[in-house]
């Protein structure tokens, strides 16, 4: 159960930067109202707050949070983008979520 709240909080946590960085892109980019940078901000600061909840060394979060972030992006790619991820794509996801579990998951020396 452990490693599926884990990868549920990771997932959180990218929603919430990927958010965070999307809203000002959309102001910057597309024209949207600079407004969008009051919730953006409020997403990053809970992006950070959420990268804050695991219980583990900070450093090795955030190595392992990459990973998922990767998978999360691409799945933002299809689902607002509107692009369809390629076969690459989806093997670098792979990649990563196996290299996330390796660094979360593998056994350590104490």
């Amino acid at each position: 159960m452990e490693p599926l709240k884990t990868l549920a909080l990771f997932v959180v946590t990218a929603v919430a930067e990927i958010v965070g960085c999307y809203l000002p892109y959309l102001w910057l980019k597309q024209g949207k109202t600079i407004w969008l940078l009051i919730p953006a901000a409020a997403s990053l600061a809970l992006f950070a707050w959420l990268l804050s909840l695991h219980p583990t060394a900070s450093g090795r979060v955030y190595a392992a949070y990459g990973g998922v972030y990767i998978g999360v992006a691409v799945v933002w790619l299809m689902l607002v983008d509107n692009v369809r991820p390629s076969t690459s794509d989806w093997v670098g996801v792979a990649v990563s979520l196996a290299g996330m579990a390796i660094i979360m998951f593998g056994p350590r020396s104490t």
